[in-house]
């Protein structure tokens, strides 16, 4: 069972979203919060695997939070939940942790399912959403490409390979039919991405990928 918390300061968002979750067998939504520091608060009362956090609310917004969530001795998995054309903080999210982002009008299936993926270890990004959001707020300059290909000339030819359908947004079951391998060794190559490229999460390897130039 996963056990999800939802983070917003709009009550009928809350409402809305505990009861789609709710409505998954494999889904409890155990917390809820107003804010950032509600989210701490409950975090640490209870055991979260998943944590759907708003990004604009009042005295602790959600980057702050998602880097608070992250650095607890238990931290759940973080998904973003924004507006998109009126948020312009989702990148620094993504980059203090958050394992995919959603827009507010996303399908309610589509929720569930990121829901499930995310509690599974992949990310969740809004393919058109994500490569709108880092063309714009994640312009790369000579210094951090520099930095990022060094990073990704640790990888083993395969491991690269796997790296490039990663920061494209595919699942491990993606993955592994692209490129003929077990789910399983799918996920052992991830694991050792990111250990390698010393990032936490997948969202944060595929922003390295783009800075070194993996991807477009």
């Amino acid at each position: 069972m996963i056990r999800a918390m939802i983070v917003d300061d709009d009550a009928l968002v809350r409402l809305g979203l505990t009861d789609l979750l709710d409505g998954d067998q494999g889904i409890e939504v155990v917390a809820q919060a107003a804010d950032g520091l509600q989210a701490i608060e409950q975090a640490t009362a209870h055991r979260i695997d998943v944590a759907l956090v708003d990004v604009r609310m009042p005295r602790m917004d959600g980057i702050t939070a998602t880097t608070r969530l992250r650095s607890l001795s238990h931290p759940p998995k973080v998904i973003t939940l924004t507006t998109f054309d009126l948020d312009e903080y989702v990148y620094d999210a993504l980059a203090a942790g958050a394992d995919g982002f959603l827009l507010k009008d996303t399908d309610p299936a589509e929720i569930v399912r990121a829901v499930h993926l995310v509690a599974a270890g992949s990310a969740m990004l809004h393919p058109t959403a994500a490569r709108r959001l880092i063309d714009r707020y994640h312009a790369t300059n000579q210094p951090q490409a520099t930095a990022a290909r060094a990073r990704l000339d640790r990888l083993t030819p395969r491991e690269r390979d796997v790296l490039t359908l990663l920061a494209r947004g595919d699942t491990n079951a993606d993955i592994a039919t692209q490129l003929t391998m077990r789910e399983s060794t799918v996920k052992a190559h991830v694991s050792r991405i990111l250990a390698t490229m010393e990032v936490t999460n997948r969202v944060q390897a595929a922003l390295l990928a783009r800075d070194a130039g993996l991807t477009t």
